[in-house]
Parts: C-alpha cells; sequence; structure tokens
C-alpha cells in the first residue's frame, strides 16, 4: 500500500529550482517525504539550473555520438514528454535539465514506429507518448544516490545502475497514449506509481476488488496490444514499461551509455 512506503529525502537545491512543484504533490504517492525547508540562495539555485543544461547539451550530443536516434526523426507523430527533464516525476527534480527529445537505439526507435503505427490503424485518433528512452547510467547513478533509503530498498524506485538497466542501453521505453486532444489515457495510475495498482501482474485482482475499472484495465491492454505486437515485452510490475529485448541480448547488441 502506499502509505507503507518508506520516506524519501530530496535535495532541497535542485527540489527549489523546480518550477512544477504544485503540480507534483498533486500526483506524489503518499509517503514521499519532501525537504524544501531550507532557505537555498538565488545564486545558488541559477549555478544548479546553469550546470543541469550544460549537462544536457553535453547529454545530447553524448546520445548522437553512441548512435542513438530521436525518435521524432524516425516517427513525427510519436508525443514525447520526458519527464525527468522536468519535476513531474516521483523525485520531483529535474534529472535531465533542458533535453526533451527521447533518444533510442535506431532499430528500438522503429519498433516504437510500428507500435505507433498499429495502434493508429486501429484506433487513429490515439498516439503514444513516450515518458522516458535511454537514461545515461551516470544520471541513473544520481538518482539512485538521491533516494535516501537503504541500498537494499532502492531497487524498490531505481534499477541499481552498477547491473546497468535497459533504459542504460537505450533498449526500453516507458510511455503511454493520448487522445487526439492530447489527453493521456487513465491507466490507473499515473506514470512511476508505486504500488500495487500499477502492477500488470495484479490487475485481476484490482478489478476484483474495485480498485481498477474496465476502461482502465482496457486501455492498458490498447497499449500493450500494440507494443507487444511490435516485438516489445512488458514487465509485471509497472504497465508503462516495454523492453525491446533481454538484458543479455542488450550487453550483445549494444553498449551502456555512460
Amino acid at each position: 500500500m502506499r502509505k507503507n512506503f518508506l520516506g524519501i529525502l530530496f535535495f532541497s537545491a535542485l527540489f527549489t529550482a523546480c518550477e512544477q512543484k504544485q503540480k507534483q504533490t498533486e500526483h506524489a504517492p503518499a509517503g514521499l517525504v519532501l525537504v524544501d525547508s531550507m532557505e537555498v540562495k538565488p545564486s545558488t539555485a541559477d549555478s544548479l539550473e546553469s550546470k543541469m543544461i550544460n549537462d544536457s547539451s553535453a547529454i545530447e550530443k553524448q546520445l548522437i555520438a553512441a548512435g542513438l536516434v530521436d525518435i521524432v526523426s524516425v516517427d513525427s507523430s510519436i508525443a514525447v514528454d520526458l519527464k525527468y527533464s522536468s519535476c513531474d516525476n516521483f523525485l520531483f527534480l529535474d534529472m535531465y535539465g533542458d533535453l526533451s527529445k527521447c533518444y533510442l537505439q535506431p532499430d528500438v526507435a522503429l519498433k516504437l514506429k510500428k507500435a505507433q503505427g498499429l495502434l493508429k490503424e486501429k484506433y487513429p485518433y490515439y498516439s503514444l507518448i513516450v515518458f522516458d528512452g535511454v537514461r545515461p547510467r551516470s544520471i541513473q547513478f544520481r538518482m539512485w544516490d538521491t533516494i535516501a533509503v537503504p541500498a537494499f530498498e532502492r531497487s524498490k524506485y531505481v534499477s541499481n545502475p552498477q547491473n546497468g538497466s535497459l533504459h542504460n542501453f537505450g533498449a526500453a521505453v516507458d510511455l503511454s497514449i493520448i487522445d487526439k486532444n492530447g489527453i493521456v489515457l487513465d491507466m490507473g495510475t499515473p506514470y512511476d506509481y508505486f504500488g500495487e495498482l500499477a502492477y500488470p501482474r495484479e490487475e485481476q485482482r484490482m478489478i476484483r476488488e474495485g480498485r481498477l475499472t474496465h476502461k482502465q484495465l482496457f486501455n492498458r491492454e490498447v497499449l500493450r496490444e500494440a507494443m507487444q505486437a511490435a516485438g516489445f515485452t512488458g514487465i509485471t510490475t509497472e504497465w508503462w514499461h516495454f523492453n525491446s529485448c533481454s538484458r543479455n541480448e542488450a550487453m550483445l547488441k549494444y553498449k551502456i551509455v555512460e
């Protein structure tokens, strides 16, 4: 249950620099503790914001040099809203700076293009919207270190960067569906919701208990159908996360983006 989650402490300077605190508070899982009482000098916040912008420019160059592609350059009909390039995420921190494009391995991007085509073929008024694609491992380490819980608990929130997640290879994507008005479909929980209500493996029980509606489940199934038909596989604990291949395959085909 959400009320049982461990509290998470956040770096107050970075949190203060975010402009979407009010929006995020409305979506935060219960039990997440934010530390925002410390005074942050304007010069400190400005320097942090400037560093993030410079970092993101370097990140994009790094991604291009690694051979990854911007998904919109492959299919411009796919919407992108990088949650970690804003404060609209469970960390309440902008981890990507001004990076606004989603990068993936070229063959993964083509799979996503196929998924978009399959979705629109059946539901012309729907479109995929991507929340996260490749995530450099340096940022994964930053996320890992930001979560102030014991190390053995952190994998509940972020994959251990020592192991390298499929996001680090550019072989995984987090996404949902929007309608013709740009409204995200109701999937029963927000993106990055930590709790069993977001678990595909618990959906039938959630239906029986009245915690998930048939319409919400149908929306998830529409997303899964398109993604699986295009060659992606989902996971049991996040309705929004899809892998293009296994970790072993990724290690053979790609290099981790550091």
